[in-house]
C-alpha cells in the first residue's frame, strides 16, 4: 500500500510516519519545510507542498491509493481551506480513502454537549478546537472519497507504544477515574489499523486507554 501523509514532520504526524515505515508501506511525506524529516527509508519519498493549495497537494500526493492529513489546525478559516485543498486533491488524482487527524473538542461527554462546550475545557486551547471542529464539519458533508475523522483523547502526548487502548465513536472515551489519555505512538497505531483494516468509512471514531 502507498499512503501519502500530509504534515509528516509534525507531533502526531511524524508518529504516523513512523508507524507506516514500520508496517512496510510506500510512503510520501507532504511537508512545508522538507529538512525537517530525517527518517533515512528507502520506502519513503519526501515532497514539499502548500497543504491549502490544492493543484499543490495533488502534485505531491498523486500516485497514492491514500492519503492521511496530520495538518496542524492553527485557525479555522486556514484549516478549513487546508481541509477542502486535500479533498479537492484527493479526487483529482483519484484518491478515494482519506483520514484526517482530527481533534477531541468535537466528542460528546454528555447527550448533545461536546467536550469543547464542557466548563473543564481549557480556553487556550479554544482557537485550534475551534478549527479542527470546523474542518470535520466540511468532512462530514463529503460524499464522494471514502473518509475517516480519527479524533485522539482529550490528552495525547509522546510516550509508549503499547498497542493496547480502546476505540470509541463520536462520544470521549474515559477510563474509571474520568481521564482521557493516549500516546501518539499508540493513536498512530490504531490510525494505520484504520487504514489497512477499514472500519469507520464517512465516520468520525475516537481512541483511550
Amino acid at each position: 500500500m502507498k499512503v501519502a501523509i500530509i504534515g509528516a514532520s509534525g507531533f502526531i504526524g511524524q508518529e504516523i510516519l513512523k508507524e507506516a515505515l514500520q508496517r512496510g508501506l510506500e510512503v510520501t511525506a507532504v511537508v512545508r519545510n522538507p529538512e525537517k524529516i530525517t527518517v533515512q527509508n528507502d520506502k519513503l519519498t519526501v515532497k514539499k507542498a502548500d497543504a491549502t493549495n490544492a493543484a499543490d497537494l495533488a502534485n505531491a500526493i498523486a500516485g497514492n491509493d491514500a492519503v492521511i492529513s496530520a495538518y496542524k489546525a492553527a485557525d479555522s478559516d486556514t484549516y478549513i481551506q487546508a481541509t477542502k485543498a486535500t479533498i479537492d486533491a484527493a479526487k483529482k488524482v483519484g484518491i478515494k480513502r482519506f483520514l484526517l487527524v482530527s481533534g477531541a473538542a468535537s466528542l460528546e461527554v454528555a447527550p448533545g454537549v461536546k467536550l469543547f462546550d464542557s466548563p473543564h475545557f481549557p480556553a487556550e486551547w479554544k482557537p485550534i478546537a475551534a478549527a479542527t471542529m470546523a474542518g470535520l464539519d466540511v468532512l462530514k458533508q463529503e460524499n464522494d472519497l471514502e473518509w475517516t475523522a480519527f479524533s485522539p483523547a482529550a490528552m495525547i502526548e509522546p510516550g509508549e507504544r503499547t498497542g493496547k487502548f480502546r476505540l470509541g465513536g463520536t462520544q470521549l472515551v474515559t477510563d474509571a477515574n474520568g481521564n482521557s489519555k493516549i500516546s501518539s505512538a499508540d493513536y498512530a497505531v490504531a490510525m494505520l489499523d484504520e487504514l489497512q483494516q477499514p472500519k469507520h468509512i464517512k465516520q468520525q471514531f475516537t481512541i483511550a486507554y
